[in-house]
């Protein structure tokens, strides 16, 4: 259409749908595309024309969830680049440092409820407007503390900070959802999801050149509490949802019209009794929480080793920006080609090799090794991040995606807690060779790494091949029948039209 914009797709639906006060089965059957189309069907009552759009507005929605992310990220991890500074600092110890990085994961669980009750009631925006108000908040409270020297109040702003981080890190894939179509929502979700490590890269690597000695704890957190202030405004503004659906998925247009005409707890149930939610969910939240305590304690790991805080920042921004960029290839590869299944079942073993390799590293001395250990498990475990969550959603199609998205984070966020918890009671004291390392914490985590790695790989395995159909995606192509292609504009799209037949 001469007046569609640059980026839009469009498809005209004419969708005659009969009214019936029945409700659907509930059964796995039902939840096919055959099964959806029916109860659909027999729920609504609609004869008009659906415009099925992506606007560009929605990377103004996109751009906000990542900066969010990052921030918050780098308000989790500002200290522990520089832990023994800020022990020094705050005249206490790097163990109690490291309540700053757990309670913060813990924060982050207790908010869960909330956050996936906020997504599924009223959508990303409200999500994101609530977590910029607790960053603004958190922040200037936590510099309040670091300035007046009392750690207490730091961990005051550190807690109402963790308390944002699930509104914005479990958004994603609801956002994506609602207003992207399938060939850009595994690319969306895991740009947002992984802007949020990246500002644990960015604390990992400025944070230790931002401080050179104690006195220099309050500074580096009042820059971080501007960033943050600077980031959070634009939340404000952000539109709600689309005018209209991005795509042919009529429970994606139902939700975004009714965001509470799904049960909470019906979502609950569903993924509970489901098999493949916990060959998912354990892995992932696994793998999430080795990551945020091996980042967390990467310092302390490498250091009675000889290396530096500056070695230590390096090795974890490389751990994360690799990742970063191996996920910025394979998202629209699995947008594209949906090779969801494959691309887990090789990932997973790859993570857990790592943590297993990771063990013999520090001793050696060598960070070139330290870093090609970390770049390759960076590049495994932020590949499949974005693609886990995705594929979630794919499978338990049509449950919303805010609980399951919620679920894992928060499940990764929580066993994070507790293994920094654990690594740091296994760390040797000061007779060990070499003092206060860390080789006990290191083989716990390989250990458990390697008991969770056989349970992704039995996803579609002993006659449960059904259950990982992508449903989302089959529901959606189902609903693009009889699709004829008219006239190319002059910028080159082409005007789709189409009938939905349900």
């Amino acid at each position: 259409m001469g007046n569609s914009s640059a980026d839009e797709t469009v498809i005209d639906a004419t969708s005659p749908i009969q009214a019936s006060t029945s409700h659907a089965d509930t059964s796995d059957e039902t939840r096919s595309t055959t099964g959806l189309t029916r109860t659909l069907s027999r729920t609504l009552s609609m004869t008009s024309r659906v415009k099925y759009k992506v606007y560009k507005r929605r990377f103004f929605g996109l751009a906000q969830l990542i900066l969010l992310n990052i921030v918050v990220s780098w308000d989790w991890i500002t200290l522990a680049p520089v832990s023994s500074t800020a022990a020094t600092y705050f005249n206490t110890t790097e163990s109690i440092i490291n309540w700053l990085s757990t309670a913060f994961l813990f924060a982050f669980v207790i908010a869960t409820p909330l956050t996936f009750w906020t997504l599924s009631k009223h959508g990303p925006k409200m999500a994101i407007t609530i977590s910029s108000c607790l960053l603004l908040v958190g922040n200037w409270v936590k510099f309040g503390g670091a300035k007046s020297n009392n750690f207490g109040v730091v961990m005051l702003g550190q807690l109402l900070i963790g308390f944002a981080q699930p509104f914005v890190l479990s958004a994603p894939t609801t956002f994506s959802d609602v207003w992207f179509s399938p060939s850009g929502r595994t690319t969306a979700t895991a740009v947002a999801s992984l802007a949020n490590p990246f500002g644990a890269a960015l604390g990992q690597l400025i944070t230790p050149f931002w401080v050179s000695q104690p006195s220099d704890i309050p500074n580096s957190i009042l820059w971080v509490s501007i960033i943050a202030s600077v980031a959070s405004i634009p939340s404000f503004f952000i539109p709600a949802r689309p005018p209209t659906p991005p795509a042919a998925n009529v429970d994606a247009l139902l939700a975004a019209e009714n965001p509470g005409s799904k049960s909470i707890k019906h979502d609950l149930h569903t993924l509970f009794t489901s098999v493949e939610f916990y060959l998912l969910f354990i892995p992932f939240s696994t793998y999430v929480g080795f990551f945020n305590a091996f980042s967390s304690l990467l310092n302390q790991i490498l250091e009675p080793y000889g290396f530096s805080e500056d070695d230590a920042g390096i090795a974890g921004a490389v751990l994360i920006v690799v990742g970063l960029v191996t996920a910025a290839i394979t998202s629209p590869l699995n947008d594209r080609y949906k090779f969801y299944l494959w691309f887990i079942r090789i990932s997973v073993p790859v993570i857990a090799l790592m943590y297993l390799i990771f063990i013999f590293s520090p001793p050696t001395k060598s960070i070139p090794y330290v870093y090609v250990v970390c770049a390759v498990l960076g590049a495994a475990s932020f590949g499949l991040v974005p693609v886990a969550l995705e594929f979630l959603v794919e499978i338990l199609h049509p449950l919303g995606p805010a609980v399951g998205s919620s679920l894992c984070w928060s499940g990764g966020q929580l066993l994070g807690g507790i293994f920094i918890v654990i690594m740091d009671a296994l760390k040797d004291g000061d007779a060990a060779d070499p003092p206060a390392n860390m080789h006990r914490s290191l083989v716990f985590q390989a250990v458990v790494a390697m008991l969770v790695m056989p349970l992704p790989l039995c996803l579609g395995l002993f006659g449960r091949k059904r259950m990982v159909r992508l449903r989302r995606w089959e529901a959606e192509k189902a609903g693009e029948v009889d699709v004829d292609n008219t006239a190319a504009d002059q910028s080159g799209n082409e005007n789709v039209e189409g009938r939905i037949t349900i």
